[in-house]
């Protein structure tokens, strides 16, 4: 029997080299695949496909910086880090952000913080609650 696929999110970039390392370095994930319109990340069971956006809709798109925050979407992706602080440092440094300390909440055995990429997307990070 084959072996089933691994979960996976796709986040659609218009500069997919640096979203996928600003992903890589903040969330701790390595490079599994890639060619000239994908990179697949994964870590702990769990594949991110930085997907780039065709040329023709990538030029209509302006990314500005900071970059504006894409909040009003059905979905958010949930990644799990060892440190939000930490996170939050390699976010900043890399044209990204998240939300300040007072902005963390705890549930379910984790703390959890919002943050967004160098083109807008919004994520959220977990660390174990201790």
């Amino acid at each position: 029997m084959p072996q089933r696929p691994l979960p996976s999110a796709v986040v659609f970039a218009k500069d997919v080299p640096r979203l996928a390392s600003f992903y890589a370095h903040v969330i701790g994930m390595t490079e599994v695949a890639s060619d000239d319109h994908h990179v697949v990340l994964g870590a702990e069971g769990f594949q991110l496909v930085v997907h780039g956006i065709p040329a023709a809709i990538a030029r209509q798109i302006e990314i500005t910086s900071p970059p504006e925050l894409r909040e009003d979407t059905a979905l958010k992706i949930c990644l799990p880090v060892e440190s939000i602080a930490a996170a939050r440092a390699q976010a900043a440094a890399l044209g990204g952000g998240v939300k300040a300390p007072r902005a963390e909440w705890t549930a379910r055995g984790f703390r959890a913080c919002d943050g967004h990429d160098p083109e807008g997307n919004v994520f959220q990070v977990r660390e174990a609650a201790g």
